[in-house]
């Protein structure tokens, strides 16, 4: 799943950035809007592909945590002996 929103990601900053570095009539207007959403998507792919799936673990290892916590235990029921 990473490799596609990797490749997506990039072809859609190759193409702002075209915006973003680009000259010519009106550029002065686009340029902002081009250096804004190329800076969004280097900032937003690692955090989609580093640091979410990293929150999830810790919050799978903590429900783990509070399930064990509250959960009955059971003791071993040893038989009579005579």
């Amino acid at each position: 799943m990473g490799e596609e929103l990797s490749f997506t990601i990039d072809l859609i900053m190759m193409g702002t950035l075209r915006i973003a570095l680009g000259s010519g009539a009106s550029a002065e207007l686009r340029q902002p809007l081009g250096v804004a959403v190329v800076g969004g998507l280097l900032v937003s792919q690692p955090l989609t592909l580093l640091v979410t799936p990293v929150i999830y673990l810790y919050m799978e290892k903590l429900a783990e945590g509070v399930k064990r916590l509250f959960s009955p235990r059971v003791e071993a029921v040893r038989p009579a002996t005579r």
